[in-house]
């Protein structure tokens, strides 16, 4: 493992677990703002996608399809990013990923000004690689740079900022996108004209700038910053004793990948078919503007069972917490499928709170006892929310069967992550 950038009064051998709160709390307040950006970037695709829908008069596997190449990221961009951390270290590579994100938004504007829905994607999957290097950086960064035996809480608490970027963000694009957009405010099953359509799509323009600015000036911050050193208990060993370690004799990160992989169908299903679901007008019958502003109450709602979670982590076993939410998932999922109007539309909003604690609960789960073999299995679990490009399955699903009967699939993939939690974390090495 490339060696990380130390803090000019930590010595390379302190192990950070032991050194306090003080001397890591610093840079787990500078990494939240990397947290809220990557939440926030990925959630104005939820936007995005019901205006990209409109300009280019897609069904809904096209629009999904969108969301997949997004993620289709995660999988390709996942093991050269942890080879570029070990070659320049953890602090170059959050940088790198920054001003990748940057590069992706300024390319953004160049496919709205033509329009292109070719170049859109392409630059899409350039902002996701970017996320990408972060999260393969950050996350288990986050997860042992301080006591271990409050992991989960710790990460938990870092993602409530990530959710705070996804809570703002629907607001963020509501306005600027869907809000300054005819498609955006014009009454559902309003059949636009070409020009309009392309007038629609300058309307991307200023956000992503804005977006491109905020993401320089972070990495600029970043790269002054001290990040205090890792420690010695996730340390690279030799070759010959690399020999003894198996990812895969660790149950718990065994199950842990198909876990992270398919809460992520579960997660960008709900988010990016939210706006097109609560517009239905057997649902809530609202305009795709106003359908983004509830948007915002879900991802509130992620934001506070994240601290909500990160709470009852301290005193509750992690894996309880997960099982609960899961269940509560399941309910309120199959109460979207089986019901219509409002209780449809604030079961749906719900879901976000169940959500909430289950990404940042499997990575630690999923993480915990691999010693030297971390760096390893956190590539691995990042590389698994590449699960999040099959939400075209649920596109197709939704085309055959119908937007409403397709969010089955989102309840069936919480079932599995119960079932994770009931059995598959267990560290039992197999």
């Amino acid at each position: 493992m490339a060696t990380p950038v130390i803090a000019p009064d930590a010595p390379a051998d302190a192990d950070p677990a032991r050194t306090g709160p003080s001397g890591y709390r610093p840079a787990l307040t500078l990494l939240a703002s990397l947290f809220f950006m990557w939440g926030f970037i990925t959630v104005i695709n939820n936007t995005l996608l019901p205006h990209l829908r409109s300009v280019f008069d897609l069904n809904y596997t096209q629009t999904t399809l969108i969301e997949s190449v997004w993620f289709i990221a995660y999988f390709v961009a996942s093991i050269p990013s942890a080879m570029l951390i070990r070659r320049v270290g953890y602090q170059r590579s959050l940088v790198v990923g920054l001003l990748i994100m940057a590069m992706g938004s300024l390319g953004m504007m160049l496919a709205a000004g033509i329009p292109s829905y070719g170049v859109t994607l392409a630059m899409l999957f350039v902002i996701a690689s970017g996320i990408t290097l972060l999260q393969v950086a950050a996350n288990p960064y986050v997860a042992v740079i301080g006591p271990p035996e409050t992991a989960s809480s710790r990460l938990n608490l870092v993602q409530a900022m990530n959710s705070a970027g996804t809570m703002l963000a629907p607001m963020f694009g509501a306005y600027l996108i869907l809000g300054r957009s005819k498609g955006g405010t014009a009454e559902a099953g309003t059949v636009l004209t070409q020009a309009e359509r392309m007038a629609d799509a300058q309307s991307v323009i200023l956000p992503y700038a804005l977006v491109a600015v905020v993401l320089v000036i972070l990495a600029i911050v970043i790269a002054r910053f001290p990040l205090p050193a890792m420690g010695n208990a996730t340390s690279r060993v030799s070759k010959e004793e690399r020999r003894n370690h198996s990812l895969w004799k660790h149950r718990n990160l065994v199950f842990g990948i198909p876990a992270i992989f398919i809460y992520l169908i579960a997660e960008i299903g709900v988010a990016n078919l939210f706006v097109n679901f609560v517009s239905q007008p057997d649902i809530a019958n609202l305009t795709h503007e106003h359908a983004g502003r509830y948007l915002t109450f879900m991802w509130g709602g992620m934001m506070v069972g994240r601290f909500l979670g990160s709470w009852l982590m301290r005193s509750i076993p992690a894996e309880t917490v997960l099982a609960a939410f899961s269940v509560g998932a399941f309910v309120v999922m199959m109460v979207t499928v089986l019901s219509s109007g409002p209780v449809a539309m604030w079961a749906l909003i719900l879901v976000g709170l169940f959500h909430s604690i289950m990404f940042p609960t499997i990575f630690t789960l999923g993480i915990k006892g691999l010693g030297p073999l971390t760096e390893e299995g956190s590539g691995l679990l990042i590389m698994a929310i590449a699960g999040g490009a099959l939400v075209v399955v649920q596109g197709q699903l939704a085309d055959m069967y119908g937007l409403q009967a397709s969010f089955l699939l989102t309840a069936v993939c919480e079932l599995y992550v119960l079932f994770y939690a009931l059995w598959g974390c267990r560290t039992k090495t197999a």
